[in-house]
C-alpha cells in the first residue's frame, strides 16, 4: 500500500509554473462563475463532479481535467481561449458578439419563465426601433 501512495504523490507533482497557471485558472473561472450567476454547486452538477473539487479547481488546488474544459467554458459562457487566460486578436475585433453571446448563454440557463419576460422585452426594445 505504500508504493502505491508513493507512486500517487509522485504522479501529483507539479511545478512552480504549473501551479501558479491552475491556481490563475481558478481564479477566471471562480470570476466567470460568478459573474455568471452559477454557484459552485451548479458548476458541480455540470461537470460531474463534486462542490469541493469545484472548490478545489477554484483554489488551484486540483488540476482541471482536459475533458472537462470544454464543458467549462461553456457552462460559463466563455471561449475555451479566455477560460486559459489566452486573448485573441480576431476576439477583440469582433466588437460585441461574445458579449451578447455569453448574455445569449446565460438567458438560456434561466427558468422559462424568466426567459420569456427577457424576450418580451427584446421584442419590445427592437419594435421600438423598427418604428
Amino acid at each position: 500500500m505504500r508504493q502505491v501512495i508513493a507512486l500517487e504523490r509522485t504522479a501529483m507533482a507539479i511545478s512552480q509554473d504549473e501551479r501558479a497557471f491552475f491556481v490563475a485558472l481558478g481564479s477566471r473561472i471562480a470570476q466567470q462563475r460568478r459573474d455568471s450567476h452559477i454557484t459552485q454547486v451548479q458548476l458541480a452538477e455540470t461537470l460531474g463532479v463534486s462542490q469541493p473539487t469545484v472548490n478545489a479547481y477554484e483554489l488551484g488546488q486540483r488540476r482541471v481535467p482536459v475533458s472537462a474544459l470544454p464543458v467549462l467554458a461553456k457552462a460559463l459562457g466563455v471561449s475555451l481561449e479566455a477560460l486559459l487566460g489566452e486573448s485573441t486578436t480576431a476576439a477583440k475585433k469582433r466588437g460585441p458578439a461574445p458579449k451578447l453571446q455569453q448574455h445569449m448563454e446565460r438567458i438560456s440557463r434561466l427558468p422559462k419563465p424568466q426567459q420569456r419576460f427577457v424576450m418580451q422585452v427584446l421584442e419590445s426594445v427592437l419594435a421600438q426601433q423598427g418604428r
